[in-house]
């Protein structure tokens, strides 16, 4: 019922474009489709991703879903506190690309979650983003959303944890270790004030372990260092393969 409309909306505002409806092999025909004048524009500016943002506008009077609601918000405070960004709408589906950013953004996701990928895609690797306020409507009578609330969810804090973890592994691991460390520290304090007023360590298995807590909590923290540097420099990287696309487009 719903992208019917949708299609002859699109063809009407972009005759001269072609329209792909990907069914992602749904028994419905439903598709995404993300083109506008007004978004494409942006694009033609020097934008890499814009974003249709439905925050902004009508989503949380339109949309009915409470839970939805609150997700939004979960996933946009995460993200934006730990990339230092203000991104408002993270989860819509409703963007525009360039050429660039196509050819090198690896899609991993294959479910609903990939909003939330391409935006930290975006945002890690420093891409020129636009939020453009976009008008949002509540499904029609008879149109009935495929998503799973619960599992969706999941999937997609699965994303930010695994994420998190690849492009911002030194406050990850960092912070891990740094948890484990304290707790060592903390039981070698006991038994070292226990030694301290006896003389003599009664509890060897809590100082052992207390000896390997310190020692992973170092691992932890060497491992985030490691892999900072490494991502840093596939980032560095990302930029050089960029670069070589636009240039190769252009030329």
């Amino acid at each position: 019922m719903t992208i019917g409309k949708v299609v002859r909306d699109f063809r009407a505002a972009l005759p001269d474009a072609a329209i792909y409806v990907y069914d992602n092999n749904s028994t419905d025909r439903t598709a995404e489709i993300a083109a506008a004048p007004d978004i494409v524009a942006k694009v033609l500016e020097g934008y890499d991703m814009v974003i249709g943002d439905r925050l902004s506008s009508t989503y949380f009077q339109e949309n009915k879903r409470p839970f939805h609601n609150f997700g939004n918000r979960l996933v946009r405070g995460s993200i934006n506190h730990l990339f230092r960004a203000h991104v408002t709408d993270i989860m819509t589906g409703y963007r525009a690309f360039s050429f660039t950013f196509v050819k090198t953004y690896p899609v991993l996701s294959r479910g609903f979650e990939v909003e939330t990928e391409m935006t930290i895609h975006s945002l890690n690797n420093n891409l020129r983003l636009y939020e453009m306020p976009i008008q949002y409507r509540d499904r029609p009578e008879g149109s009935v959303s495929k998503l799973d609330t619960v599992g969706d969810g999941i999937k997609v804090m699965s994303t930010i944890f695994r994420m998190i973890r690849e492009y911002k592994p030194l406050p990850f691991f960092g912070g891990l270790g740094l948890i484990i460390g304290i707790v060592g520290i903390v039981l070698c304090g006991t038994v070292t004030f226990e030694f301290a007023k006896t003389g003599v360590v009664t509890h060897f298995p809590t100082l052992i372990g207390a000896v390997m807590l310190v020692i992973t909590g170092l691992l932890f923290i060497i491992a985030g260092i490691i892999l900072d540097v490494m991502a840093k420099n596939d980032r560095k990287t990302f930029v050089i393969d960029t670069n070589k696309i636009a240039y190769n487009k252009r030329h």
